[in-house]
């Protein structure tokens, strides 16, 4: 019998200076999900927030196209928002694909490292605009920081000017 598999988004919003993180995950409704990161083997316990993610592009040379995320307009999402626009939170948003019936089988599709450098709202959705890292250094904004937790292991060709 073959396996169906579904695509999914895990998220980690944090603050570059407190180190506050939320994570969240948009496939297992009204359940926690958990990530294993396979390169420091750590388990991370993410709660579902339903949320879109949209826009990419990635290419070895930064993305250039601007990303987003789209929030529900709640008391969960108000609790946190305003400070990470402000602050210009990190985001690490991996899609993967999630085998709905076993929750440590999945497979990563793809990693984002990005800044929170905009955001809009109305009454129902809080939209985060996105730059990935590379292009938000480029663009000198705040936390000019290339670290290996930020963007993963740069591929050879990237031009990175400091």
């Amino acid at each position: 019998m073959d396996t169906t598999y579904s695509l999914a988004n895990y998220l980690n919003i944090r603050s570059p200076d407190s180190g506050t993180v939320y994570r969240f995950q948009n496939f297992y409704i009204g359940e926690d999900a958990y990530f294993k990161n396979i390169e420091t083997g750590v388990t991370n316990t993410f709660g579902f927030l339903p949320f879109g993610f949209s826009g990419v592009t990635v290419t070895k040379a930064a993305d250039n196209e601007p990303a987003s995320l789209i929030f529900p307009n709640n008391a969960l999402t108000r609790a946190w928002i305003e400070i990470a626009v402000r602050d210009y939170w990190i985001c690490n948003v991996r899609t993967v694909l999630v085998n709905p019936s076993n929750k440590n089988d999945y497979r990563l599709l793809s990693r984002y490292f990005s800044q929170i450098v905009a955001a809009s709202w109305d009454n129902q959705a809080v939209k985060l605009e996105l730059a990935s890292v590379l292009d938000a250094v480029g663009v000198d904004l705040p936390r000019k920081r290339l670290t290996q937790q930020l963007v993963g292991s740069l591929p050879v060709t990237a031009n990175v000017r400091f």
